[in-house]
């Protein structure tokens, strides 16, 4: 098996920049982790926020601190450098090769979906974002790694997507239609659901949207690691 894993974003329309940080790091124990943030508000200082945040837990899981550990740290690093007046929503989303398990660490009002197959389970459970209170908790969800294996989370801008136009963006609903398509690129999955959400806002984000897509599947070709990314420059 292998597991693949895809990012999409895009910053609010006619925004200074986008408030969601992404980053990818290795696990020093074996694996890989993807930690998402969205900074309260949009522009820079969302910026601030959320870069804040995701440093924050890639340094410790590079030392090899626990998901739930990482997001509780980062949660407590914010409240004491802003009072509890700021937030931002957290993801991390993991393959654990020590535990030999998926696991999808949330702090984010927003859903996180996992699919077998084209079988969607939803987590949803409200959980506080962190930064506004001290000790907030994380609601961390852990499955074995296994074949056909589909993780998704993404910022709010997602579920908003259309809210301008009284439409709206039914997520899961998307992601099912594409896995029972056969579907199985992660970049594909995420880039067609950024495009969806862009498409109801009518070509004008009414936030900044950021998705990642983590796919379990059976390994093609060689046991290289690869790992690329695309960045408009903007000038």
């Amino acid at each position: 098996m292998e597991a693949r894993i895809a990012i999409a974003k895009v910053g609010k329309y006619a925004s200074s920049g986008s408030g969601d940080t992404i980053e990818i790091i290795e696990r020093p124990r074996g694996g890989i982790s993807v930690v998402l943030a969205d900074g309260q508000s949009s522009g820079r200082g969302a910026k601030w926020i959320s870069t804040l945040v995701v440093r924050k837990v890639i340094s410790l899981l590079s030392e090899g601190v626990r998901d739930g550990a990482a997001a509780r740290a980062a949660s407590d690093s914010l409240f004491t450098e802003r009072g509890g007046k700021v937030s931002a929503a957290l993801n991390i989303l993991s393959v654990d090769m020590l535990s030999r398990t998926l696991v999808i660490t949330r702090n984010n009002p927003a859903p996180a979906l996992l699919a077998r197959g084209d079988q969607i389970t939803r987590f949803d459970e409200y959980v506080h974002p962190v930064g506004l209170y001290r000790d907030t908790r994380p609601v961390i969800t852990e499955v074995p790694i296994e074949r056909n294996l589909t993780a998704l989370v993404f910022s709010d801008g997602l579920v908003h997507a259309g809210s301008r136009t009284g439409s709206s963006m039914d997520v899961e609903a998307c992601l099912q239609d594409m896995l029972r398509q056969g579907i199985s690129d992660p970049q594909y999955i995420a880039d067609s659901l950024l495009e969806q959400a862009v498409r109801l806002d009518q070509g004008r984000p009414v936030d900044d949207i950021s998705v990642a897509v983590l796919c379990i599947t059976p390994l093609q070709g060689d046991d290289v690691r690869r790992m690329s990314a695309r960045l408009p420059l903007g000038f």
